[in-house]
């Protein structure tokens, strides 16, 4: 029984190796200062092999697969990436966020953002950290970064008309400071429609 059971491994770890590890294209291995053209090319597996590994691969595209599991925002209203409102605060990430205004107001933006971004991971769906990161990377210069954080709230903020408004007002502020004046007026008529 012993000596099938590693026989039978044996085999199965020869399959392995050749199904798992050759390229239909040849080696992926490229020598240093070389280029692929100079490896040879594999040479391909025996008939029987490959109609083995076909026959495998066959089986389990058979076997029925479970759907994947939708979130169910995306199930209500098709749009995975909307919600209806931003994620409320915990007391953690409250704190993380007084901690970052202080050290905005004492003009050190690294310690705000380092605190935030702690907040980030603990809220990572709340509009408000989001929108906070926009304002500590505004403080460091870093305007392409800090645009991209409001956008990310905004897409966060959900139906919030308040937390809108003021990722709005953000946003048209940045995109002016980088001198892009047509989309900080956009982001303003957007701001004052809501």
């Amino acid at each position: 029984m012993k000596a099938a059971t590693l026989k039978y491994s044996g085999a199965l770890a020869l399959a392995l190796i050749i199904g798992g590890c050759a390229s239909p294209g040849g080696s992926i291995y490229v020598p240093a200062g070389g280029s692929s053209r100079d490896v040879e090319e594999a040479p391909e597996p025996p008939r029987s092999e490959r109609d083995a590994a076909t026959t495998r691969s066959e089986r389990k595209s058979e076997q029925p697969s479970e759907p994947a599991a939708e979130p169910e925002q995306e199930r209500r209203t098709g749009s995975p990436s909307y919600q209806e409102a931003g994620d409320q605060l915990s007391p953690a990430a409250k704190s993380l966020i007084q901690q970052a205004d202080s050290a905005l107001a004492q003009g050190n933006a690294p310690a705000a953002i380092a605190q935030l971004e702690r907040a980030q991971r603990i809220a990572p769906r709340s509009a408000e950290v989001y929108f906070k990161l926009s304002e500590a990377y505004v403080a460091a210069g870093q305007l392409g970064s800090a645009e991209q954080f409001t956008l990310k709230g905004l897409s966060l903020a959900g139906s919030d008309a308040r937390l809108q408004r003021s990722g709005w007002m953000l946003l048209a502020d940045i995109r002016r400071e980088r001198g892009n004046v047509a989309g900080a007026n956009q982001a303003e008529e957007r701001a004052n429609a809501l």
